[in-house]
């Protein structure tokens, strides 16, 4: 679900090249989340080391994941747990 996840955000990914030569990418849903290389593999293999440690941390912390592809890693409780 997880590699799902990842691949549906890549889908998001928005390149532009800077003016230093290097590619830079961000997926807008996901807040913070960018990346730079000197070329698109490399920048794609950042992006991906990127959001891998963007969802740890919010599933670690328990913040809301935005719903990408109809992919939901936002936790369910039961409506009976306290």
């Amino acid at each position: 679900m997880l590699s799902s996840y990842i691949t549906a955000a890549l889908k998001k990914a928005k390149y532009e090249l800077l003016e230093n030569g290097n590619l830079y990418a961000e997926i807008p849903e996901l807040q913070g989340v960018w990346a730079e290389g000197k070329t698109v593999e490399e920048c794609r293999n950042e992006l991906v080391e990127v959001v891998e440690g963007w969802l740890f941390l919010k599933l670690r912390d328990g913040d809301s994941i935005p719903v990408l592809e109809g992919i939901d890693l936002n936790a369910k409780l039961p409506a009976n747990a306290s």
